[in-house]
């Protein structure tokens, strides 16, 4: 059938024209009027041309049409369609076929863009997805998996996942998920950047619809935030039972010493309670910086912002350091900008300046110098608190802002610091949505500079 109606017009009217001449040849053996026998075959020619060119514009041509744009359909062109004005059942047959074209053209869009959704969605997951096939080449890799593990999709897609991930844990992953048809989590640590990052994998087998293994998808968590977290909480219990141990140690030693006797020596219970009473100042005062960091890490926490003018809360700051300073010899300066307002917390900004004023004077030296500068741009307000004290070295600039971390840790506790100050000034800076750094050197002093926007 194929071969009928692809043959062009030209043939069909050739044909007629041959079936015309072998039957005029049958008819001249009975008769010898050749110009009746003439117009006789003239007439069937015509007769059967228009008969034949009928059948071709009804049937043939839209079948032909049809056919073809079946094809382009096979081929993937979903724009094709027919247009014939025919009736019947080549009709029907015509819009049968275009709605077929226009079904496919809409699968074929709503598959587009649900593929475009999928391949945004892995891009943008925050885990690392990796695609195995049954043999363990991969097909796919998202853009959290190339930035832990480097390279580019062409680096990883259509290789064996053993020649381009050279890490043991994700290769036993593999082997035990294609092995046990099962779900299998391993974590291991990968060193990225020159940074040490702790990452979680699962293998979650492929099964069809007859539970055959199709292959295996990898997802890798970035866990190292949780484990420095779980880090930094046992670090933060093991130093607040250290620091409560202490000033609760010495409070029940000396008053266990003053039980057995010694209260009837008025200088040494003088002494003992002088003792106990300092304990228990420090004591109160880690409570409440604990108490204060707790509040402040809260996600309901709230500032209080009112208009502030820089210049007299300085003025209100500067009398609750004096004392200290005269006590210790170090002179105490201070230089304001005109006219310097904030937004901001009051109680909270001048917790800032009293710890930073606070912590200068415990690492300086008597007849040192601590200055308090306080000046402003268009955007921020900028405090600055420098010393002239033992400095910090360089590899401890990073951990200042640390709890409990002292960079001299006999002269913080002789001075009842807490080693909570700093943490706690980073906190109150951070919810104002400001930045702190430290400029220092080993034996050459220290300036901490704060910014709030204002």
């Amino acid at each position: 059938m194929k071969v009928i109606f692809s043959k062009p017009l030209f043939a069909y009217i050739m044909g007629l024209l041959i079936l015309v001449f072998v039957s005029g040849a049958v008819l001249s053996l009975l008769t010898n009027e050749y110009i009746i026998l003439g117009s006789i075959l003239t007439v069937e020619y015509i007769i059967l041309l228009l008969i034949m060119l009928h059948v071709y514009d009804k049937y043939m041509k839209p079948i032909k049409k049809a056919s073809k744009t079946i094809d382009e359909l096979v081929k993937g062109n979903y724009r094709a369609r027919i247009h014939h004005t025919s009736s019947g059942s080549v009709a029907e047959l015509s819009n049968k076929i275009n709605i077929l074209a226009r079904n496919l053209s809409e699968f074929s869009i709503q598959e587009q863009v649900q593929e475009k959704q999928l391949s945004t969605v892995i891009d943008n997951t925050q885990s690392g997805l990796v695609l195995l096939d049954e043999k363990g080449y991969i097909h796919l890799v998202n853009r959290k998996f190339i930035s832990m593990f480097g390279g580019t999709p062409q680096n990883y897609n259509g290789f064996l996942y053993y020649e381009v991930l050279d890490n043991e844990k994700i290769h036993q992953t593999v082997q035990k998920t294609f092995l046990y048809e099962e779900n299998i989590k391993e974590s291991f640590t990968q060193v990225i950047e020159a940074d040490k990052k702790y990452i979680e994998i699962v293998g979650a087998p492929i099964l069809n619809e007859r539970n055959m293994l199709k292959g295996a998808v990898l997802v890798l968590y970035d866990i190292t935030h949780l484990k420095k977290l779980e880090l930094m909480r046992k670090d933060f219990v093991a130093n607040v039972s250290h620091e409560l141990k202490t000033p609760i140690t010495s409070i029940k030693g000396f008053a266990e010493t003053l039980l057995d006797g010694p209260m009837n020596d008025r200088e040494t219970l003088e002494n003992f309670l002088t003792i106990i009473n300092d304990e228990s100042t420090r004591l109160q005062g880690l409570i409440e910086d604990l108490l204060t960091l707790s509040r402040l890490e809260k996600d309901e926490f709230m500032l209080v912002r009112t208009s502030l003018n820089m210049g007299k809360l300085v003025d209100e700051v500067l009398p609750i350091i004096n004392q200290s300073a005269k006590q210790k010899g170090i002179t105490l300066t201070s230089e304001v900008g005109d006219n310097i307002t904030i937004q901001a917390d009051k109680e909270r900004v001048k917790q800032v300046m009293i710890n930073l004023l606070a912590n200068a004077l415990s690492y300086t030296s008597n007849d040192g110098e601590v200055r308090l500068k306080v000046t402003d741009t268009e955007d921020v307000v900028h405090i600055q608190v420098s010393d002239t004290g033992i400095g910090i070295s360089q590899e401890a600039i990073p951990r200042v802002f640390e709890r409990f971390y002292r960079v001299d840790k006999a002269r913080s506790r002789n001075t009842g610091g807490t080693g909570l100050g700093l943490a706690i000034v980073k906190h109150i800076v951070e919810v104002h949505e400001g930045k702190i750094k430290v400029d220092s050197e080993l034996n050459n002093g220290s300036t901490f500079h704060v910014y709030l926007p204002k």
